[in-house]
């Protein structure tokens, strides 16, 4: 996060999904179609390796089309509906809420074969803060479907969830689980969570030294406090909690379902919460 991010109220750090706002992408990365996009966050938003965080909608007949990253990795989630996600020229249909990592020297891409629209959601971790792409001219339209994914992903599903008492010292009941670990990752991106804080509930403070988070809100609403600041959240939204700030959660009628992204300081931070010694 740059210094002058930082001196900003909280509310002006968090970012808020605008569909109004969208920009039309045509064939993104030799994709079909088009698609609608929109930046939460770029690699400002961070002190760590966050390179970005995109939403948007791809409609029907239209995706991303197959190219590689050799210096970040990316993860395309859907949040809604149903897409034909591709790695490394395996592709598979799933269902969402679902994403797909795309590590480090992989290819990836994405299509919607379906007649509706899908919610589509990015993130993107790099070794350093520089971004980079190389494309293969491939649309993933024409495809053999494998039904059993042949590459890393995750279910966003509530059912997966386990119940925790007073998270982090709060109040009530929350779901959480662990989507991602720290193992799949090259880079220093350490995790993806699954929480969903119960009405009247809440997650009580807690300060990562060597960690920073990115938090999305899937569905609901309720409240976030970033180092004694408090703003109002809802579905849609995005919070950069920086490395060595404190964060508090709380729901207020309703249940708050996030996503959380977890970015290490460095490898060496990475390793260190894995338990194991830095090479």
């Amino acid at each position: 996060m740059s210094a002058l991010a930082m001196t900003l109220p909280l509310s002006e750090r968090i970012a808020r999904t605008d569909p109004t706002k969208f920009r039309q992408l045509h064939g993104p990365h030799a994709g079909a179609g088009t698609m609608s996009f929109g930046s939460l966050y770029e690699t400002e938003a961070l002190t760590t390796n966050l390179l970005f965080l995109h939403r948007g909608v791809i409609p029907s007949k239209s995706g991303i089309g197959q190219h590689f990253h050799n210096q970040c990795e990316e993860m395309f989630v859907i949040l809604d509906g149903e897409a034909q996600f591709t790695i490394d020229g395996r592709t598979s249909l799933l269902k969402g809420p679902v994403g797909v990592p795309c590590r480090m020297g992989h290819s990836h891409g994405i299509y919607n074969a379906s007649e509706e629209p899908v919610q589509w959601l990015n993130v993107n971790v790099g070794m350093s803060k520089v971004y980079d792409s190389f494309d293969l001219g491939d649309p993933c339209t024409d495809v053999r479907l494998d039904a059993i994914p042949q590459f890393i992903s995750m279910r966003l599903d509530r059912g997966l969830l386990l119940p925790v008492e007073g998270m982090d010292g709060g109040k009530g009941t929350v779901q959480y689980r662990r989507a991602l670990q720290p193992t799949v990752f090259m880079t220093t991106w350490a995790y993806i969570d699954h929480l969903v804080v119960l009405p009247g509930a809440s997650v009580g403070s807690r300060k990562l030294e060597n960690l920073s988070e990115m938090y999305y809100v899937m569905s609901g609403h309720g409240q976030i406090t970033v180092d004694g600041q408090t703003a109002g959240v809802a579905a849609g939204f995005g919070i950069p909690v920086e490395v060595g700030q404190e964060r508090m959660l709380q729901s207020i009628d309703q249940e708050l379902e996030v996503m959380i992204v977890g970015v290490a300081r460095d490898m060496a931070a990475k390793a260190k919460m894995m338990a194991i010694k830095p090479l």
